[in-house]
């Protein structure tokens, strides 16, 4: 009787790791797309909520904040990691959030000024 190996050859584990490799090239720049769009849309999410925010300041106040996000507490938190910088804007104000992991800052114009969007919009990004 002849005797039976049980296991892999050298061969066959050395596909093994390079097919791998080669999913793993494909797979990691991927990966790293998908993150930079969601920090994008979590800075989209938090203008959103931010111009909603200041909608229930102005029913309030009859006017928009402009100087401080801390006075917005009670009607908007940002995202962890979210920075957003207010200005103003004729008829109106702007913001910009930015994050760390953010490849780009975005924006929202809100007023009657030509460059306002009413959106948030990224750079180099299409209204």
């Amino acid at each position: 009787m002849s005797q039976m190996r049980r296991g892999f050859t050298l061969i066959e584990l050395l596909i093994v790791v390079v097919i791998i490799g080669i999913l793993a090239a494909i797979a990691i720049p991927r990966f790293g797309s998908t993150k930079s769009r969601a920090v994008e849309s979590s800075l989209k999410s938090d203008l959103r909520n931010l111009q909603t925010a200041q909608e229930s300041y102005f029913a309030d106040s009859g006017s928009y904040e402009v100087a401080d996000v801390a006075k917005l507490s009670s009607f908007f938190t940002p995202s962890a990691g979210v920075t957003i910088t207010l200005g103003t804007l004729e008829g109106g104000w702007q913001a910009t959030a930015s994050a760390s992991g953010a490849t780009r800052p975005c924006t929202i114009k809100v007023g009657t000024d030509s460059t306002a969007t009413g959106a948030p919009v990224c750079e180099d990004e299409a209204p």
